[in-house]
């Protein structure tokens, strides 16, 4: 079989698999995946223990899953800490995060960085993901099935950390996330909700350095973040 053939059949398997496991981790527990962990990165843990982050990233591997893994530099999976009471969920890597495999280490990112500490934490205390781990060209929106190749991961991950909150940086993680059309001006500002966990949508930090009049309304956002975690501590 010609070796394009054969990518191209792997990635549409992959986007299958990816569509359907994505379902069941949403609740649609009659649909079954005849696979290995190992041929999909995608099946829930038969024992239902708790997985680990390193375990979520060895089932992802050299992913190519779709057609993001042909131009990519590297995969961005996360980091920070695993027992993170606080989870940022971006977008999709950029060209900084794609060179360095790391997300947000890009002027946006340190921005974030900025805000972390204005909190009173420290980047190594939350955990920073995104929704899709290569960069798309040109850092355009993800497809579709992108999305369903990449989410299940995410989901993964949120629940291996389990935070107390989550914050969505952006339009396209806030709807992804919350599976929302909503514009991201409405979705900020309030409390929302994933799987159990309460999600505060808010500007990106990339809209923030082209808008610097919106961080007063991300600063607002971070302030009921804060609240929120100070009547969950302890």
């Amino acid at each position: 079989m010609p070796e394009s053939l054969q990518k191209e059949l792997l990635q549409l398997v992959g986007q299958a698999r990816g569509l359907l496991e994505g379902l069941q981790l949403a609740g649609v527990r009659q649909l079954r995946v005849a696979a290995s962990p190992a041929s999909t990165g995608l099946a829930e843990p038969e024992t239902g223990e708790r997985e680990s982050l390193a375990e979520i990233r060895a089932d992802l591997g050299e992913c190519c899953r779709c057609g993001l893994s042909e131009q990519r530099q590297k995969i961005v999976f996360g980091i920070g800490s695993e027992a993170a009471r606080l989870v940022f969920v971006g977008e999709a890597p950029g060209r900084d995060e794609d060179l360095q495999g790391e997300p947000f280490v890009g002027e946006a990112g340190k921005l974030l960085d900025r805000i972390i500490l204005a909190m009173g934490m420290h980047r190594s205390e939350v955990y920073i993901c995104n929704v899709i781990k290569c960069r798309p060209p040109r850092n355009r929106d993800p497809k579709p099935d992108e999305i369903a190749s990449c989410e299940p991961f995410l989901q993964r991950q949120l629940r291996a950390v389990q935070p107390q909150v989550i914050v969505t940086l952006g339009k396209f993680a806030g709807q992804t996330l919350l599976r929302s059309e909503t514009p991201i001006s409405r979705l900020r500002g309030s409390w929302h909700e994933y799987q159990g966990i309460p999600v505060m949508p808010t500007f990106h930090p990339a809209y923030l350095l082209r808008n610097p009049a919106s961080k007063r309304e991300v600063w607002e956002d971070m302030k009921l973040v804060m609240q929120r975690l100070r009547s969950t501590a302890g």
